[in-house]
């Protein structure tokens, strides 16, 4: 199967450059490319790629809205974005998680880290690299004076204990059933299982619950 990909970046030299790369790639295939945000979403919604890789900073829309049109809480059928920044603003990635995305790379991942996300993302799962989930942490994972993190609504099994602290250490699905010696399928049931009991909506929220909680630190 051919993963139909969008790249979207304002920078003539770095689309080039992402393209070249997963074009490269014997089962992905760029078939579209945009140079703004607003472009993007109009050939997003005529292509229907496999998966949309966008760049934060961009004209007419930014990538946080172009993904939150695609991919948003109201979308009938969302497709799978990707974002992809060179920028140290970390709200940036926060705001483009809650606006749906599905994986968050820096420009410096390195070409087998986007083929990683990418993939990824056209199987229904995440990649955060893990320089990202510790950055977000470090952002977003402080409670308010007084207030501790919020208890699950079950306590968590210790195989959930274990998933928990890979998928806060930016983990994939596959490196966790290969690290622990269980299926993919189990998996995906620990990370159900465990938004679930913790509230959570993604695997930021969940890596973020297990830094609140000293399971991990970034």
């Amino acid at each position: 199967m051919t993963i139909r990909v969008l790249v979207a970046d304002d920078q003539d030299i770095v689309r080039a450059g992402l393209t070249t790369i997963l074009d490269a790639q014997p089962d992905i295939d760029v078939v579209g490319e945009a140079a703004n945000g607003r472009d993007a979403v109009a050939l997003a919604r005529k292509l229907r790629p496999d998966v949309c890789l966008f760049d934060i900073r961009m004209p007419d829309l930014d990538g946080i809205e172009a993904t939150r049109q695609l991919a948003g809480p109201d979308v009938a059928d969302p497709l799978a974005v990707v974002v992809i920044t060179t920028f140290d603003l970390d709200e940036y990635v926060h705001g483009a998680l809650k606006a749906g995305a599905r994986g968050f790379l820096l420009k410096d991942a390195g070409p087998a880290l986007l083929t990683q996300a990418v993939h990824a993302a056209a199987s229904g799962d995440a990649l955060i690299a893990p320089s990202v989930t510790a950055r977000l942490l470090a952002a977003f994972s402080d409670t308010p004076a007084g207030r501790p993190p919020a208890q699950p609504t079950e306590p968590l099994t210790s195989r959930e204990e274990e998933v928990l602290v890979t998928v806060a250490q930016g983990w994939t699905n596959s490196e966790i059933a290969d690290d622990l010696h269980i299926s993919l399928s189990t998996v995906k049931t620990h990370l159900a299982s465990l938004m679930r009991k913790l509230g959570a909506r993604n695997r930021v929220e969940i890596a973020i619950w297990a830094h609140e909680t000293n399971r991990v630190r970034a």
